[in-house]
Protein backbone atom coordinates (compact mmCIF):
# COMPACT_ATOMS: atom_id res chain seq x y z
CA UNK A 1 0.00 0.00 0.00
CA UNK A 2 1.41 3.59 -0.73
CA UNK A 3 1.62 6.21 1.44
CA UNK A 4 -0.93 8.68 -0.55
CA UNK A 5 -3.36 5.38 -0.69
CA UNK A 6 -3.35 4.98 2.70
CA UNK A 7 -3.97 9.04 3.61
CA UNK A 8 -6.93 8.67 1.05
CA UNK A 9 -7.76 5.63 2.98
CA UNK A 10 -8.13 7.22 6.66
CA UNK A 11 -9.85 10.31 5.25
CA UNK A 12 -12.73 7.82 4.36
CA UNK A 13 -14.99 7.66 7.14
CA UNK A 14 -15.26 3.68 6.95
CA UNK A 15 -11.42 3.42 6.74
CA UNK A 16 -10.89 5.01 9.21
CA UNK A 17 -13.06 3.60 11.74
CA UNK A 18 -11.74 0.59 10.78
CA UNK A 19 -8.48 1.42 11.33
CA UNK A 20 -9.27 2.72 14.77
CA UNK A 21 -11.31 -0.76 15.64
CA UNK A 22 -8.73 -2.92 14.61
CA UNK A 23 -5.66 -0.45 16.33
CA UNK A 24 -7.99 -0.59 19.29
CA UNK A 25 -8.65 -4.21 19.47
CA UNK A 26 -4.98 -4.71 18.97
CA UNK A 27 -3.59 -2.96 21.51
CA UNK A 28 -6.65 -4.43 24.06
CA UNK A 29 -5.31 -8.21 23.41
CA UNK A 30 -1.97 -7.39 23.23
CA UNK A 31 -2.43 -5.72 26.87
CA UNK A 32 -4.39 -8.86 27.78
CA UNK A 33 -1.09 -10.73 26.58
CA UNK A 34 1.58 -8.61 28.42
CA UNK A 35 -0.33 -8.50 32.01
CA UNK A 36 -1.35 -11.82 32.46
CA UNK A 37 -5.02 -11.88 31.79
CA UNK A 38 -4.84 -13.65 28.36
CA UNK A 39 -2.86 -16.76 30.29
CA UNK A 40 -5.62 -16.43 33.50
CA UNK A 41 -8.47 -16.62 31.49
CA UNK A 42 -6.93 -19.83 29.89
CA UNK A 43 -7.91 -21.39 33.49
CA UNK A 44 -10.42 -19.12 35.39
CA UNK A 45 -12.63 -17.91 32.57
CA UNK A 46 -15.98 -17.19 34.52
CA UNK A 47 -18.65 -19.80 33.99
CA UNK A 48 -20.83 -19.09 36.61
CA UNK A 49 -22.39 -16.52 38.93
CA UNK A 50 -20.99 -15.46 42.58
CA UNK A 51 -22.00 -17.67 45.55
CA UNK A 52 -23.06 -16.82 48.45
CA UNK A 53 -22.12 -12.93 50.00
CA UNK A 54 -20.90 -10.43 47.72
CA UNK A 55 -18.85 -6.80 47.77
CA UNK A 56 -18.61 -5.26 44.91
CA UNK A 57 -15.32 -2.43 43.81
CA UNK A 58 -16.42 -0.90 41.07
CA UNK A 59 -13.96 0.68 38.36
CA UNK A 60 -13.77 3.79 40.01
CA UNK A 61 -11.22 5.66 41.65
CA UNK A 62 -9.21 2.51 42.47
CA UNK A 63 -5.75 1.39 40.94
CA UNK A 64 -5.16 -2.18 39.64
CA UNK A 65 -1.71 -3.06 38.50
CA UNK A 66 -0.76 -6.22 37.25
CA UNK A 67 2.29 -8.28 35.82
CA UNK A 68 5.27 -6.00 34.25
CA UNK A 69 2.72 -3.03 35.98
CA UNK A 70 0.03 -2.79 33.38
CA UNK A 71 -2.50 -0.48 34.47
CA UNK A 72 -6.54 -1.24 35.04
CA UNK A 73 -6.89 1.98 36.31
CA UNK A 74 -10.61 3.37 36.71
CA UNK A 75 -11.81 0.18 34.03
CA UNK A 76 -11.94 -3.01 36.28
CA UNK A 77 -14.27 -3.99 38.36
CA UNK A 78 -13.73 -6.52 41.31
CA UNK A 79 -16.36 -8.42 43.34
CA UNK A 80 -15.09 -10.71 46.14
CA UNK A 81 -17.46 -13.75 46.82
CA UNK A 82 -17.47 -16.56 49.58
CA UNK A 83 -16.42 -18.94 46.35
CA UNK A 84 -13.75 -16.62 44.61
CA UNK A 85 -12.79 -13.57 43.45
CA UNK A 86 -14.35 -12.10 40.42
CA UNK A 87 -12.26 -9.64 37.50
CA UNK A 88 -14.08 -8.29 35.05
CA UNK A 89 -13.10 -5.28 32.83
CA UNK A 90 -15.28 -2.62 31.13
CA UNK A 91 -17.04 -3.48 27.82
CA UNK A 92 -14.98 -1.59 25.92
CA UNK A 93 -11.88 -2.82 27.11
CA UNK A 94 -13.25 -6.54 26.86
CA UNK A 95 -11.25 -7.84 23.96
CA UNK A 96 -8.89 -10.07 25.47
CA UNK A 97 -10.01 -9.64 29.11
CA UNK A 98 -12.97 -12.21 29.26
CA UNK A 99 -14.40 -12.38 32.81
CA UNK A 100 -12.55 -14.30 35.15
CA UNK A 101 -13.45 -16.58 38.74
CA UNK A 102 -10.51 -16.95 40.83
CA UNK A 103 -11.03 -19.61 43.79
CA UNK A 104 -9.94 -18.00 46.67
CA UNK A 105 -7.77 -21.57 47.08
CA UNK A 106 -5.47 -20.18 43.91
CA UNK A 107 -4.46 -16.76 45.60
CA UNK A 108 -2.23 -15.98 47.90
CA UNK A 109 -2.22 -12.59 49.44
CA UNK A 110 0.38 -10.69 50.84
CA UNK A 111 0.74 -7.15 52.24
CA UNK A 112 3.36 -5.35 50.52
CA UNK A 113 5.08 -1.79 51.42
CA UNK A 114 6.56 0.37 48.70
CA UNK A 115 8.15 3.62 49.58
CA UNK A 116 5.64 5.10 52.12
CA UNK A 117 2.62 2.96 50.70
CA UNK A 118 0.69 -0.01 51.82
CA UNK A 119 -0.63 -2.42 49.45
CA UNK A 120 -1.87 -5.64 48.74
CA UNK A 121 -0.62 -8.08 46.36
CA UNK A 122 -2.49 -10.68 44.92
CA UNK A 123 -0.68 -13.64 43.01
CA UNK A 124 -2.98 -15.28 41.35
CA UNK A 125 -3.02 -18.75 39.98
CA UNK A 126 -1.01 -21.43 41.84
CA UNK A 127 0.56 -22.71 38.55
CA UNK A 128 0.03 -19.49 36.91
CA UNK A 129 1.67 -16.74 39.29
CA UNK A 130 0.24 -13.85 37.87
CA UNK A 131 0.37 -10.53 40.22
CA UNK A 132 -2.22 -8.25 41.20
CA UNK A 133 -1.45 -4.96 43.05
CA UNK A 134 -4.54 -3.28 44.73
CA UNK A 135 -4.87 -0.31 47.32
CA UNK A 136 -4.78 -1.73 51.13
CA UNK A 137 -8.19 0.53 50.79
CA UNK A 138 -9.41 -1.79 47.97
CA UNK A 139 -8.97 -5.04 49.91
CA UNK A 140 -10.69 -3.78 53.11
CA UNK A 141 -13.62 -2.98 51.07
CA UNK A 142 -13.84 -6.19 49.71
CA UNK A 143 -13.44 -8.01 52.71
CA UNK A 144 -10.53 -9.66 52.14
CA UNK A 145 -7.94 -8.20 55.03
CA UNK A 146 -11.31 -8.39 57.31
CA UNK A 147 -10.28 -11.05 60.05
CA UNK A 148 -13.85 -12.35 60.10
CA UNK A 149 -14.22 -12.29 56.47
CA UNK A 150 -10.75 -14.09 56.12
CA UNK A 151 -11.98 -16.67 57.99
CA UNK A 152 -15.37 -17.18 56.51
CA UNK A 153 -13.43 -17.14 53.09
CA UNK A 154 -10.98 -18.92 54.39
CA UNK A 155 -8.42 -16.55 52.15
CA UNK A 156 -4.27 -16.85 53.36
CA UNK A 157 -3.04 -13.41 55.03
CA UNK A 158 0.51 -13.54 54.93
CA UNK A 159 2.52 -10.37 56.18
CA UNK A 160 5.61 -9.66 55.37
Amino acid sequence: MQAGSFSSYLANPYGFAIYFVTLWCAACFVISLVSGWFRLASSFRRESDPLGKTRNVGPMFYGVSMRFWTNYNGVIRLSAADDALYLSVFFLFRVGHPPLRVPWGEIQIEKKKFLFQTYVLLTLGNRDRIPMRISKRMARNLGILDQTSANELTLPVISR
